[in-house]
């Protein structure tokens, strides 16, 4: 790493710390040629594909997004922050497993429907139904009997 005072190439790492959330490494470095000592700050540079709106429109993948909605289905639900937590982990663990730059809102749409499945029904009945903006009350019925078989 380039030194930000003497512009000299060369730094030795002096210390080495991970951030109190695990994604931020901190490195304090001194320069070899003027001494000088600084810190730098290494990050992961992750990009999550676009989604594409059902009208054609594009917009950046919002984490806070999918919690919230996620959080809405499960309102009053016994659903710990934890199973919610690796539920949305998994989600974008999925989304960036695609390797694509773009994905339909109805695949993230699927995404949310599947892990909300796993972790209760009352809150994937609540998601599918306004997700899939169910009309009358048999689409509705035809669900819920899904998980009665």
């Amino acid at each position: 790493m380039k030194c930000p005072f003497c512009a000299h190439p060369e730094t030795q790492v002096v210390e080495t710390r991970v951030g109190e959330e695990g994604d931020v490494i901190r490195r304090r470095r001194r320069c070899v040629e003027c001494d000088k000592r600084f810190t730098t700050y290494e990050r992961s540079d992750v990009t999550y594909p676009a989604i594409v709106k059902k009208d054609g429109r594009r917009i950046e993948f919002d984490a806070t997004k999918l919690r919230s909605s996620m959080q809405l289905a499960l309102r009053k639900r016994p659903v710990s922050t934890e199973q919610v937590d690796a539920a949305q982990e998994r989600i974008q663990e999925k989304l960036l497993s695609y390797g694509q730059r773009e994905i339909p809102s109805a695949r993230l749409g699927e995404l949310v429907m599947r892990e909300l499945k796993k972790l209760d029904k009352v809150a994937y009945i609540r998601f599918a139904s306004v997700y899939r903006s169910f009309e009358d009350i048999d689409e509705f019925k035809t669900l819920v009997e899904e998980f009665r078989r």
